[in-house]
C-alpha cells in the first residue's frame, strides 16, 4: 500500500517530489502534491519524494520522515572517503571473538539501502554470526575439500583452488581464515541482475564494517568450496535451490593493524576523445 500523505501545514508546494518521480506517479493539485491513482503501480518504492522533501511534509508507505537521518554535513568529505577505499585492506588475521550481534544486524540492516536493478531488493544476505556456528561449518567444510582433494574431484579449472586447499592438510584454515563469521550473498537467477546487485550489496558491506573497525576479506575459496565442491553445505545455510551464490565474504575483529594506503597507478583507465 503505497500511503502517501502530506501535511498540509508544513507543504511548501516546491513541487520537487512531483519532478523526481521517475514514473510520473505525483502531480500538483491546487499546488499540493497528490497521488495519480492510475499510476500507482508503477511506483518502485524509492522513496526519493519523501527524501526530496525538504520539510518532511511528505511521507510514504506509512514512514515517518522524522526518522530518516539527514544529510546535511552527513556524509564523509572526499579525503575521508579516499582513505576509505584505498585503505580498506583484505584481511585473513582475526581475533578469535564475537562480533556484537546488533552490530552485525544494523550493518546488514543499512547495507539494504545498497542500490539494485529497478529497486528491488531479491538479494539476500545470509549470515553465521556466532563463532560456535562458523566453528561446526569450518570443519565440515575443511573435511569436505579435503575429501574431494583426496578423491580427485576438484573439478576441471579449479586446480588452483585445490592447490590451496592442501594448506588444510597441516590444520590451517584457508577456507575461511579463521574468520568468526561469514556471509554470503544470493539472490534468485531469474532477477534482472544478480551478479550486480550481490556485488554492490556487499561492497557496502565491507565499507561500512571497515568503519567500524571491522575486517573483511572477498572469499573465493569459500565460495567454490560451499557451491561447488561441497553444495550440501549450501543446503545447511538454507540458501534456496533457485538461488544463485554469488559471493561469499569473510568478516570479523582484525587481528593484524594497517597504517597507511598502498599506491596503485591507474593503468586500467581508458579516456575517450570524440
Amino acid at each position: 500500500m503505497l500511503n502517501f500523505t502530506i501535511d498540509t501545514d508544513k507543504c511548501s508546494q516546491c513541487g520537487e517530489c512531483a519532478k523526481v518521480c521517475l514514473n510520473g506517479i505525483i502531480a500538483l493539485d491546487d499546488g499540493f502534491p497528490s497521488v495519480l491513482e492510475d499510476k500507482v503501480e508503477q511506483c518502485i518504492g524509492c522513496q526519493h519524494c519523501m527524501a526530496v522533501c525538504k520539510p518532511g511534509a511528505l511521507s510514504v508507505f506509512g514512514v515517518d520522515p522524522a526518522d530518516s537521518l539527514p544529510i546535511k554535513d552527513g556524509f564523509p568529505d572526499p579525503v575521508q572517503m579516499e582513505t576509505l577505499i584505498m585503505g580498506r585492506r583484505s584481511i585473513r588475521r582475526y581475533k578469535r571473538e564475537n562480533v556484537d550481534q546488533e552490530l552485525i544486524r544494523h550493518l546488514l540492516e543499512v547495507t539494504a539501502h545498497a542500490p539494485t536493478a529497478v529497486n528491488k531488493r531479491p538479494t539476500r544476505l545470509t549470515v553465521v554470526d556466532t563463532l560456535e556456528s562458523m566453528d561446526t561449518l569450518r570443519e565440515l567444510a575443511t573435511k569436505a575439500g579435503l575429501k574431494a582433494l583426496g578423491e580427485g574431484t576438484i573439478p576441471a579449472g579449479l586446480e588452483r583452488i585445490g592447490t590451496y586447499l592442501q594448506g588444510c592438510e597441516s590444520g590451517e584454515d584457508v577456507i575461511f581464515r579463521n574468520a568468526p563469521h561469514l556471509l554470503v550473498a544470493s539472490a534468485p537467477k531469474d532477477s534482472l541482475a544478480p551478479m550486480a546487485d550481490c556485488h554492490i550489496a556487499m561492497s557496502y558491506f565491507e565499507l561500512l564494517a571497515n568503519t567500524h573497525g571491522l575486517g573483511t576479506v572477498w572469499d573465493g575459496i569459500a565460495k567454490v568450496v560451499l557451491d561447488i565442491i561441497a553444495p550440501d553445505l549450501r543446503a545447511l545455510l538454507h540458501i534456496p535451490e533457485d538461488h544463485v551464490l554469488v559471493c561469499v565474504m569473510a568478516f570479523g575483529i582484525p587481528d593484524e593493524k594497517y597504517h597507511r594506503t598502498v599506491q596503485r597507478a591507474g593503468d586500467n583507465i581508458h579516456r575517450v576523445v570524440l
